[in-house]
């Protein structure tokens, strides 16, 4: 699992336990990221369909979602595995761009991320290729040197950036789903029937593109233009690669669109208290879906809120905000469903917001 902000993890008991709660057979996961939530649902025994509009979640999902673990054969993944990890590393776009004139992982491993990368890309039509994919992003994630994210790296190398590159077999699940790349708005009422529908929008003006552009051009491999220090795709400063709700003016109509349109039994819906929406308005979006229920839970904010504000040399010159947020989860459909799915959560329950 790469590090990822946004990442569910804290949530993804109570998220799994209401997906079973509810008897639900089928999922949508529309803002799938790195496929924690869809991966619990699947577990859990549903068909997942996962979305996104990132070309290395649509990998991630190809991998987790839609590989049925059952179908593979194991024992020619393991040698594909091995057999990547015996190649040489030969210098490329990857270890020039994210390596010598950008520091977000040792020239040593990005030569081989290079060899590797270009083996795989003689191979596109192989169903093994997500899987391997998928190996490759995780295992330049265990050796980056950022605090998480791809807007900045470190001034000094990390600790784990010293370790070799070290591909592993992806922890595949048994069973079918589906990946799509595409936008949530344009997507919602095209996409179903579903028994639930998992939504976890942008929380601000970030986008998801540019906070994992090494992994879009790792997956991409198109050697794109790049600019500033990060070495940004060309396409991350491009107004049409944004999305509405990355946008403050726009996201809410956006969402509440999406929760309309969304062909679903029940919809369950994440945000946290330091959005663009608060409890109430975000209550008021999901109210056409009948009966509403909202959850919150305090938890850890991402990492990086944690270490402050620091110049370019490396020197602190901001301090850290607060340290912790709260976690909403909304539960929207019939009224005797969603008080089944929450029963267990009464001291969580919230009618408004704080």
């Amino acid at each position: 699992m790469i590090k990822y902000l946004g990442s569910k993890r804290r949530l993804i008991p109570v998220l799994e336990d209401l997906f079973v709660r509810s008897g639900a057979c089928t999922a949508l996961d529309m803002f799938t990221g790195t496929t924690r939530v869809a991966r619990s649902f699947k577990a859990a025994g549903a068909h997942v369909t996962a979305v996104d509009m990132t070309r290395y979640a649509e990998v991630l999902a190809r991998c987790y979602i839609a590989t049925d673990a059952d179908l593979v054969d194991s024992d020619r993944l393991a040698a594909e595995v091995a057999r990547l990890n015996g190649l040489p590393g030969r210098r490329g776009y990857f270890t020039e761009t994210f390596c010598e004139t950008a520091r977000y992982i040792q020239p040593f491993n990005g030569e081989r991320i290079d060899a590797i990368r270009d083996d795989l890309e003689q191979h596109g039509d192989d169903p093994l290729f997500p899987v391997l994919l998928t190996s490759l992003i995780e295992a330049a994630d265990r050796v980056d040197s950022t605090t998480g994210v791809q807007m900045a790296y470190l001034k000094g190398w990390s600790p784990r950036s010293h370790k070799p590159l070290d591909l592993r077999v992806p922890d595949l699940l048994p069973g079918s789903g589906a990946a799509v790349r595409g936008d949530a708005v344009d997507l919602a009422g095209r996409l179903g029937p579903f028994d639930l529908a998992y939504l976890d929008p942008p929380y601000n003006q970030h986008r998801y593109l540019g906070n994992y552009h090494v992994w879009e051009t790792l997956v991409a491999w198109d050697a794109p233009e790049h600019y500033g220090i990060a070495n940004k795709r060309i396409e991350c400063r491009d107004p049409a690669s944004a999305s509405v709700f990355n946008r403050k003016g726009l996201m809410p109509d956006a969402l509440g669109r999406v929760v309309a349109e969304i062909d679903a039994g029940v919809v369950v819906l994440s945000y946290n208290d330091e959005s663009w929406m608060g409890l109430d308005d975000l209550m008021a979006a999901c109210g056409d879906r009948g009966h509403v229920a909202a959850l919150a839970f305090e938890a850890d904010r991402y990492v990086g809120a944690t270490i402050g504000i620091h110049n370019r040399e490396g020197r602190k010159v901001g301090t850290p905000g607060r340290l912790r947020n709260l976690e909403y989860v909304l539960v929207a459909g019939p009224e005797d469903a969603v008080e089944h799915m929450v029963g267990p959560y009464g001291a969580a329950r919230v009618a408004r917001a704080a």
